[in-house]
């Protein structure tokens, strides 16, 4: 028993604190699926099972739904109707922004007319069989909102010493055509060593004109300091890095560099090219890598003149990651960590297929990529301060004087 004096809500949220996870899960499914029923029961102006003369509609079964909770992940019976649909709006808004963007592109395409049959089936799984514009573009608006202020935001955690920029190609429904318009990424580590996403945006072409735009409006936000700019290859993106980023090195993605070299190759003698191409980056320091590279140039040259060539000619790209500190090597010899993301840019774009629009593409890779930027405020480092120090003393001596000052005016 319970004593009188004692705090009941204070003992009801000590006893959900100490309770098991699956009790947890089994209180609020409880709790979510006797709120929907009691949501249903009123469109269909009657209880369950219940005889009555103002009855409207009826129950038709359930669809289930997973619903994300802090105790876990649960399965919810959301009922369905006989006649138009229920789906609730606290379902909806529970969901990660990004799944909610997902839904409200999808919906989109739906009204629209411009999905496929694909879509169509997820559009009824998600429950909106019958959805308005006016409500697709209620919908879109918050998640619109959020996007143009994630975009928008100040890059004021500066300097940014390394940027990694990576486009990927999405179809997109323009007058009447399908056609491919490329969506340009930027991700950089800060002055802390976090990594940020600066951003995404929408173009017709990955040209040079496309970058410089891009770049330009990053350093208009306030990215400065970068030291280093990891990418695939494009003389596009290469033009507008001289042009917007004065000073910056340029590091060659070492992985699609490869893929290149090895088409030069016969496909018995990949293997071994691979091997030692490799060599040149499994070395200790800077003046090794580059001696390395001269020996397996003169090693290929005999049997592949072609391979040997073109490795001697992109030296000054694929090693430009050897003149900045050895801890950093890993993350900045390639443009993986931009393909990582990527992937789960992939992940929720392969659902959509066609975009009815570019507006539709920016709510969705923009809340994707929002979300993984939040995740990252509050991961471990991605470079830690001493190493990122070797890149900026200046600044370290400038912060280092800076609390030298009150000492010195105690002293006085």
């Amino acid at each position: 028993m319970v004593e009188n004096n004692m705090d009941l809500l204070g003992w009801l949220r000590k006893q959900l604190a100490e309770a098991e996870p699956d009790l947890l899960r089994e209180m609020v499914r409880t709790f979510a699926e006797s709120l929907m029923g009691a949501e249903a029961d009123a469109l269909c102006g009657a209880a369950f099972r219940e005889r009555s003369g103002e009855r409207v509609n009826r129950r038709n079964g359930y669809r289930e739904r997973p619903f994300d909770t802090r105790a876990g992940t649960i399965t919810l019976q959301v009922p369905k109707l006989r006649s138009g649909s229920y789906f609730p709006d606290w379902l909806l808004e529970r969901r990660r922004r990004a799944e909610r963007a997902l839904v409200a592109v999808v919906a989109e395409c739906y009204v629209k007319g411009v999905s496929t049959r694909r879509v169509d089936g997820l559009v009824k799984t998600l429950g909106i069989e019958h959805i308005s514009k006016s409500q697709v573009s209620e919908m879109a608006k918050s998640l619109d909102e959020e996007v143009a202020a994630f975009r928008a935001r100040p890059l004021d955690a500066g300097p940014y010493p390394y940027l990694w920029l990576d486009a990927l190609a999405v179809r997109v429904r323009e007058q009447g055509r399908i056609v491919r318009c490329a969506c340009v990424v930027a991700s950089a580590v800060n002055a802390d060593g976090y990594r940020e996403i600066l951003g995404p945006d929408v173009f017709t072409s990955e040209d040079e004109a496309a970058w410089r735009a891009f770049l330009g409006d990053l350093t208009a936000r306030g990215l400065a300091g970068v030291q280093l700019v990891v990418s695939d290859d494009h003389r596009g993106l290469t033009n507008a890095i001289d042009a917007l980023l004065p000073g910056a090195a340029w590091q060659r993605c070492r992985t699609h560099f490869m893929r290149n070299l090895l088409t030069r190759v016969p496909k018995s003698a990949q293997p071994f090219v691979a091997t030692m191409v490799r060599t040149v980056f499994a070395q200790p320091s800077a003046e090794e890598v580059a001696a390395q590279l001269g020996r397996v140039c003169e090693q290929l040259r005999v049997r592949f003149p072609q391979v040997a060539e073109m490795l001697e000619g992109a030296e000054p790209d694929v090693t430009a990651f050897a003149a900045f500190p050895v801890e950093h090597w890993r993350q900045t010899w390639s443009n993986n960590p931009q393909e990582r993301l990527n992937r789960e840019i992939r992940r929720r774009t392969d659902v959509v297929g066609i975009f009815p629009n570019r507006e539709a593409v920016i709510r969705l890779i923009g809340m994707v990529l929002a979300e993984q930027h939040d995740e990252w405020a509050v991961a471990r480092r991605y470079m830690s301060a001493g190493s990122l120090a070797k890149l900026m003393p200046a600044t370290v001596i400038e912060l280092e004087n800076l609390e030298e000052v009150p000492s010195q005016l105690m002293a006085s």
